[in-house]
């Protein structure tokens, strides 16, 4: 991997909280590494395009639901190269009774 790993000042106290921050960004960079090389996009690009998907929460006397944006077949190819599940259009769908 030819990244550097930035680390922003850490505002931890203790060792042990210092050394999982750094465990963290260490995941999210081999995430990122991953990602990139799956779908053979950049991480800018997957960002910006995974970026659009939005979710709402719809709410009205009848119940309430969770409503996903609809997925391109660009995020959709992303998702499928990356080995994810595409985001179901609709989720926690709660009735009034």
């Amino acid at each position: 991997m030819k990244y550097t790993l930035y680390l922003r000042p850490v505002f931890h106290r203790l060792d042990e909280r210092i050394r999982a921050h750094v465990l963290l960004c260490w995941l999210a960079l081999l995430l990122i590494h991953v990602a990139e090389r799956r779908t053979g996009n950049t991480w800018r690009t997957i960002r910006n395009e995974l970026g659009r998907i939005h979710q709402v929460t719809l709410a009205g006397p009848a119940g309430r639901l969770q409503q996903t944006t609809r997925i391109t077949d660009a995020q959709a190819r992303l998702f499928k190269d990356c080995g994810v599940p595409t985001p179901p259009k609709m989720s926690d769908v709660q009735t009034s009774e």
